[in-house]
């Protein structure tokens, strides 16, 4: 690994995505050692409340505390995100720059457009970054960072990176009533999760703006708690974040198999 690469990188349409879908299982991974990274595709300049330059602070906040090691915004329009070649091209060169072994996607079905459109983006995007030959053109890598010490990527750079696709690609299933592949339990890291989600306060704090759109902020709680809850149950554990994997599981020793039947 060089001093960029990460283990898993979260793609998401919109900044308080990942914090909603998988911030658990990022905020785990990043207590088990490894390096995480979220790529938002758009900067929340649509949103009903708050602006993009409060979004962007918001989402660094929240990336200290889900210890992520990255995280950047492309300038994707938000509410109009797009499954074009220029846009797989921008996301393959953050994919080289990057290195991740997982990368976790939106599910490819759900009530907001960006949301599955950032589903066949983000894997049709890694696909191309494993193409050795793949043309970067005149490519505006244009990120935003949303740390302190930004990390700089630029074209020449992404154009220069070996070619690399992620070993695993997963799907985070919150956003669509579809029975998970697997679960993560995320027990000890459900309250800085919620509190991930909290730092958007232009989002979630109770104000007039929206109030016919949004739910009041104890709703917001107890909506999460009780998604977390319903997918522990189903796993014998207390909160949960669940994921699908296209691919057929492998197992080694069926008597080491979690979860049990009866």
């Amino acid at each position: 690994m060089n001093e960029r690469s990460v283990s898993v990188l979260a793609i998401a349409a919109h900044r308080d995505d990942v914090e909603q879908t998988c911030g658990g299982t990022l905020l785990k991974m990043a207590e088990r050692g490894h390096r995480t990274a979220v790529l938002d595709l758009s900067r929340g300049e649509m949103g009903t409340r708050g602006t993009a330059v409060q979004r962007a602070q918001e989402a660094a906040e929240s990336a200290q505390i889900l210890q992520v090691s990255w995280r950047g915004a492309l300038d994707l329009p938000d509410g109009r995100i797009e499954n074009s070649l220029e846009n797989r091209v921008k996301i393959a060169a953050v994919v080289r720059l990057l290195r991740p072994r997982v990368v976790i996607l939106p599910y490819g079905k759900g009530r907001h457009p960006d949301h599955y459109t950032a589903s066949k983006l983000g894997y049709e995007a890694c696909f191309l970054a494993g193409l050795k030959k793949l043309d970067f053109g005149a490519l505006e890598l244009n990120l935003e960072s949303a740390r302190s010490t930004p990390v700089k990527f630029s074209p020449v750079e992404a154009a220069a990176a070996q070619p690399h696709r992620p070993f695993k690609i997963i799907y985070a299933s919150l956003y669509y009533d579809v029975r998970p592949t697997f679960v993560v339990e995320i027990t000890d890291q459900f309250e800085r999760r919620f509190q991930s989600l909290m730092a958007y306060a232009s989002q979630y704090e109770d104000q007039a703006e929206g109030s016919g759109l949004f739910p009041a902020q104890a709703e917001i709680r107890s909506r999460i708690e009780t998604m977390a809850r319903f997918y522990g149950l189903l796993a014998g554990v207390t909160y949960a974040e669940p994921f699908i994997q296209e691919e057929v599981g492998l197992v080694e020793d069926i008597t080491a198999l979690p979860v049990q039947s009866i």
